[in-house]
């Protein structure tokens, strides 16, 4: 069984505006486009499962002038119908080069050595913004010296570098007239606050204000050089966000189980299959010496009671948390299924304080 543990405490350091958050309206633009890959090693679809690759050829030869009789029967082994995707990014301009994504879409055993032919890149409303064409590096292959083992993994996708050539750009407005809105990646009001307090200390004027937990609207100079050199200043100034609320992510497939932080447990006890968890918090009172002028105190500390068929049992002093608890559950042999269902069941019981997300 796998399991992955990061904890990370404390105050998280300084990090840049362009880090934290994003502009309002700058974003990329997912294409994609139907194409048809040449040039394969008798790897291709076979047509008589995929008859649409046949159908996407004879349409294109058409278009080139070539007729094919009706009827004809092809078998198009190094031929491969594909579905082509890329991201457009903010201010892309025509004549702009990107990689494009190509994946099989019928029944081709690889697309290694293959060649993409001229395929429009359409966006969600219709109109074709870029043009892809070229040949494809299809990773997953590969040998040690000498032959002597080869490891083949994913063959029907790959890529091409500098494939797509923009040929149309998508406006992209930065703000208006009432400014710029910046949008946290992640919404949280204290870290909005120290947002704005540094954009403002910065600037030395009320430059900056938060709408909510995720808007920041900022007044800008109006024209777009002035504007540029602007944002360029204000991603770059420097925030310590506030620490993100305890989160909790348990792969059930893997076993991973990943925390943004240490999480501590409430005293709970679980029982499950020939698996015992209880977690307890004990009151300890500290007394100082009767001429130290010091004060009594209270101190609470936890223990962790892990028992598999009663064979053993594991204890850890002061401080309970969620990674002991785990660390204890693999030592004894816990499935992944185990560690879901228990810390499934100490979320509901309320002992599990942090957020659960099963994935």
């Amino acid at each position: 069984m796998l399991a992955l543990l990061l904890g990370v405490s404390g105050h998280a350091g300084a990090e840049r505006i362009k880090d934290l958050a994003s502009i309002t309206g700058v974003r990329n633009n997912q294409l994609v486009g139907y194409g048809i890959v040449v040039g394969l090693d008798g790897t291709g679809d076979q047509t008589s499962q995929a008859p649409f690759t046949t159908q996407s050829l004879i349409n294109m030869l058409g278009n080139l002038g070539v007729t094919i009789p009706p009827g004809t029967s092809l078998q198009l082994k190094n031929v491969a119908a594909v579905m082509v995707t890329m991201q457009l990014p903010p201010f892309a301009q025509p004549g702009q080069q990107f990689d494009v994504t190509v994946s099989s879409m019928a029944n081709a055993k690889s697309l290694k050595g293959g060649t993409l032919l001229l395929t429009p890149l359409k966006g969600a409303d219709g109109q074709v913004y870029a043009i892809a064409q070229g040949n494809m590096i299809v990773g997953g292959a590969g040998g040690q010296a000498g032959g002597a083992r080869v490891t083949v993994n994913h063959l029907s996708a790959g890529r091409i570098p500098g494939g797509a050539t923009v040929e149309r750009s998508v406006q992209t407005m930065l703000g208006g007239a009432e400014g710029v809105q910046f949008e946290l990646h992640q919404a949280d009001f204290g870290t909005a606050r120290r947002v704005v307090d540094a954009i403002n200390r910065d600037l030395g004027e009320q430059a900056a204000v938060a709408l909510d937990g995720r808007r920041i609207q900022i007044q800008a100079p109006d024209t777009p050089n002035e504007r540029v050199a602007f944002l360029g200043r204000i991603e770059n100034i420097e925030v310590s966000p506030i620490t993100g609320a305890a989160k909790v992510i348990v792969n059930s497939r893997t076993g991973s189980i990943v925390m943004n932080q240490a999480v501590t447990l409430a005293e709970c006890a679980i029982a499950h299959g020939n698996l015992t968890v209880s977690v307890n918090t004990e009151t300890q009172i500290s007394q100082p010496n009767a001429l130290s002028q010091g004060q009594t105190a209270a101190t609470q500390t936890g223990t962790v009671g892990i028992t598999q068929d009663q064979a053993s049992l594991m204890r850890f002093k002061p401080g309970v948390t969620l990674t002991e608890v785990v660390k204890a559950l693999n030592s004894v042999g816990a499935t992944p299924m185990d560690l879901v269902n228990i810390l499934q069941a100490m979320k509901t019981a309320g002992a599990l304080r942090a957020e659960l997300e099963v994935i």
